[in-house]
């Protein structure tokens, strides 16, 4: 049975609060949420049977384990999904409904939210959502070109649009390609007073919402005509590329790849992408690990939600040690 997301913020609260010894008002700063809920929430761990002698983690979640990712890799938070087989597409669904809950239970008001186009997983996630009670976000914001082929465009346009509806606030479009067949083109683009306003938009957002793609692009991607060509793509490689967000390459250290085809794409880049206080990444499965921890080791993402089998490969060799707190708690 999928846990609860209140369950696991219980859970979450109730750690941070007597483990690790934090202030109510630390823990609404971190998990972004406000005083009154963190306050609420202990007390409701409380009843649940969360918070007894020791904190009871429900089965199903992995803190442990995302502790020691957000200490490996310097993360503000990591999001652990429970998932069955460690392959791609049972990655993709059990990432999909974490973030939903994620999302659900940390938008602040005032939020100036940023969707990347063409993924898998963030259209996942958008599946699983509910609207919030009171929408509080201020804007949706297009970071990457969602123009292409007409019958795969759809996805981009509702990426921005689902997301609005569910979070409330104005929906921002980037009225543009992902990817334009040379510099010019590109440099005529931003010309334009509508691709350049969306551009500036980008400046201003609060919380990134992004995938992380292996060299190899997803269907959806292929399908929308927002790649590079098969000998583009071994260039890339040849340079060291394992992954991209947005469509801007990166190694497996974390260092951008330079090409001149990044002069031919339209939409955030990866330095602008650690701006915003939350950059979250969705992502996960055998095919993109090597892209996700590069991601990690460049730092273009301080929240990750990752799949169980992933996270432990990200992590290592290491093995979670018992303590009087959680020893015989967990299956």
């Amino acid at each position: 049975m999928t846990p609860s997301p209140e369950l696991r913020l219980m859970a979450k609260v109730a750690r941070l609060y007597y483990e690790q010894g934090l202030r109510q008002t630390e823990i609404a700063d971190r998990l972004d949420l406000s005083q009154s809920r963190v306050s609420r929430l202990l007390k409701q761990a409380e009843k649940e049977g969360i918070v007894r002698t020791t904190v009871a983690v429900p089965q199903g979640f992995y803190p442990e384990l995302e502790d020691r990712l957000q200490v490996v890799y310097g993360l503000r938070e990591v999001v652990v999904a429970d998932c069955d087989a460690d392959d791609d597409q049972d990655a993709l669904r059990a990432i999909g409904a974490a973030a939903a809950s994620y999302l659900e239970t940390t938008v602040m008001p005032g939020e100036i939210l940023g969707i990347s186009s063409w993924s898998e997983t963030l259209l996942a996630m958008l599946d699983n959502m509910h609207p919030l009670s009171r929408p509080t976000a201020e804007a949706v914001v297009q970071i990457l070109g969602g123009s292409g082929n007409p019958s795969a465009e759809g996805h981009a346009t509702r990426l921005t649009s689902r997301l609005t509806q569910l979070v409330g606030g104005e929906a921002r479009f980037l009225p543009a390609p992902g990817v334009v067949g040379s510099r010019a083109s590109r440099r005529a683009l931003l010309d334009d007073p509508f691709v350049g306003a969306a551009m500036q938009w980008m400046d201003e957002i609060t919380l990134a919402l992004v995938g992380i793609g292996a060299p190899t692009p997803s269907k959806l991607l292929a399908a929308s005509g927002n790649v590079f060509t098969e000998a583009e793509l071994d260039e890339l490689k040849e340079l060291g590329a394992v992954g991209d967000i947005c469509l801007r390459f990166f190694d497996a250290d974390g260092v951008p790849v330079a090409s001149a085809l990044d002069e031919r794409v339209i939409g955030i880049d990866l330095e602008r992408l650690k701006r915003p206080k939350r950059t979250v990444a969705l992502a996960g499965g055998p095919r993109k690990y090597d892209a996700i921890q590069g991601a990690l080791r460049g730092r273009f993402v301080n929240v990750l939600i990752t799949d169980r089998f992933t996270a432990k490969r990200l992590a290592g060799d290491w093995q979670p040690v018992p303590s009087t707190f959680t020893e015989g708690m967990r299956s």
